[in-house]
């Protein structure tokens, strides 16, 4: 298929498995339209206009044309230099005909704007039953940290070496991992675990996390123990990065007993267990696998693509 039409799927992909739904997407589309029709002609020039049709600032062709045919593509969690090179070595000396590097993480622009998918973490919070006000309020100082943080990095820099070697280049961040979160939230739904035990065999009866276990990094419970009761849980793997670490009292306050995530930093960990919650990490790598994987499923619909799998990634199909 065209890049752009791989591009569009993603897109539609990621927003069929958003949890603020299609309706909440189309107010901010709208919103980003709003904005652009203000401008003046100079600044229209500095707008990213995918904004009026994409929602994920993180999901983003980097370089290439939309009308290039895509058969082949390497793939994988972090597609940086050395990746590059790599595609661009089995191209040349192995002709293996790649026609797109496709990454998890983002690169390039869509790395600078990581922080504005993390404003999708106050609508989830407010599903958990935080009021509105009082999530915006914790996100925005947790959104200004990680804006802030993102600033002095090199972030083309990657995106130089793929350009100056004419390597077409897209990365598939919080469309992949809206994916993941939908998934494992509509298996604890259905399955409904009693126990942290069991939350523990559903993540290990999913190919990614088997995978990820024979490497010795399986699913761990972090905070609570194998006998402790589930009762609510949360899964929490969108938004671009780590939300902000005071939230835990709030989940708590809102019902929450049980969090479910990729990872979690020190200092998060230890306000969940101050507000005595549960918390399992079902792994990082492992859970950016199956995102992705569940999200080429559905793109795969309108063509399939033959892939390379590097950095981190393995392709695993499941039945239609």
């Amino acid at each position: 298929m065209k890049l752009k039409d791989f591009y569009g799927a993603v897109i539609e992909t990621g927003v069929e498995n958003d949890l603020r739904g299609k309706e909440e997407i189309q107010k901010l589309l709208a919103e980003e339209q709003a904005k652009f029709d203000k401008l003046d002609e100079k600044e229209k020039v500095y707008f990213d206009r995918d904004r009026l049709f994409n929602p994920f600032s993180d999901t983003r062709i980097l370089h290439g044309d939309g009308e290039l045919e895509v058969g082949k593509a390497i793939i994988g969690i972090d597609m940086e230099v050395g990746e590059v090179l790599l595609t661009y070595l089995l191209n040349k000396e192995l002709e293996r005909k790649i026609d797109l590097i496709i990454a998890h993480h983002p690169e390039g622009f869509a790395l600078v704007r990581l922080f504005d998918v993390m404003k999708l973490q106050s609508d989830l919070l407010a599903a958990c039953g935080i009021t509105l006000s009082v999530a915006e309020k914790l996100m925005e100082k947790r959104i200004g940290e990680v804006e802030r943080r993102l600033m002095p990095v090199n972030h083309n820099r990657t995106v130089d070496v793929a350009r100056l070697l004419n390597l077409p280049m897209i990365c598939i961040h919080t469309a992949a991992d809206n994916c993941v979160t939908q998934f494992l939230d509509r298996l604890f739904h259905k399955e409904k675990p009693a126990r942290l035990r069991d939350i523990i065999q559903l993540l290990k009866g999913i190919p990614e996390y088997q995978r990820s276990a024979a490497l010795q990094l399986p699913p761990r419970i972090v905070s609570g123990s194998e006998e402790s009761g589930c009762g609510k849980i949360i899964v929490e793997m969108t938004g671009g990065t780590e939300g902000a670490k005071d939230v835990y009292e709030k989940y708590a306050a809102g019902g929450v007993s049980t969090l479910v995530g990729m990872h979690i930093s020190e200092d998060h960990l230890e306000n969940a267990k101050k507000a005595n919650l549960n918390v399992v990490i079902a792994g990082h790598i492992s859970s950016d696998n199956l995102g992705l994987n569940l999200l080429l499923d559905s793109v795969e619909k309108k063509g399939r693509l033959d892939y390379i799998c590097v950095s981190g990634f393995e392709r695993i199909r499941r039945e239609a």
